[in-house]
């Protein structure tokens, strides 16, 4: 008795791009639907238009069905070489658009905040500081490499010779704590708005 083939649904992203090869039309439309909606949501929040992003998108995975064969197993997973395709589709997207006339632009506000603003900024970032202040040393080394310094997970874990699944947790941790610590700020903020 043979095992049940696998269904497309089970179907790794390599062996489903190996059936892409082969012009397998319906092993495509299980990547797209695997994968489309993460590329779509890349392409929104980089360019600030969801037509564009369809566009984008859509290129992404005509190429993809062009050449399958562009993704190397072993180097990156699939998922996050493709979120880089559809980036470097984006950017390329953005440095074709055409600036505007000046004519055409909106005045500029301001961007320095009035002096209300000033005040509850600094009101904000000393509140914030307090609370890092109350997390555990570990913790607030892990918050303050990668969301102050802008280490990657990766990085701040060698920083702190730590493995890099420890630093997740140190992060987790730290963010819940904060966003307990600071629950009644965002609640007055929110009222603010």
């Amino acid at each position: 008795m043979q095992p049940d083939a696998p269904s497309d649904d089970t179907l790794a992203d390599e062996a489903l791009l190996q059936r892409i090869a082969g012009a397998d039309a319906a092993a495509f439309a299980v990547l797209l639907g695997r994968h489309m909606g993460h590329v779509q949501m890349l392409a929104r929040r980089m360019l600030g238009d969801a037509d564009e992003a369809e566009d984008v998108a859509q290129d992404v995975f005509i190429k993809l069905w062009r050449a399958p064969h562009s993704w190397q197993p072993g180097k990156a997973k699939f998922a996050s070489w493709l979120s880089r395709v559809a980036a470097n589709a984006c950017i390329d997207k953005i440095r074709r658009r055409k600036p505007l006339a000046l004519a055409d632009q909106a005045e500029p506000a301001d961007p320095a905040p009035g002096p209300h603003d000033a005040a509850l900024n600094s009101q904000r970032a000393r509140r914030v500081e307090q609370a890092l202040q109350a997390l555990p040393e570990r913790q607030r080394l892990a918050i303050t490499l990668c969301h102050y310094r802008g280490c990657s997970n990766k990085e701040g874990a060698q920083i702190m010779q730590i493995s890099v699944e420890a630093m997740e947790s140190l992060l987790a941790r730290a963010r819940r704590r904060l966003k307990t610590l600071l629950a009644k700020d965002v609640k007055a903020l929110l009222r603010e708005i």
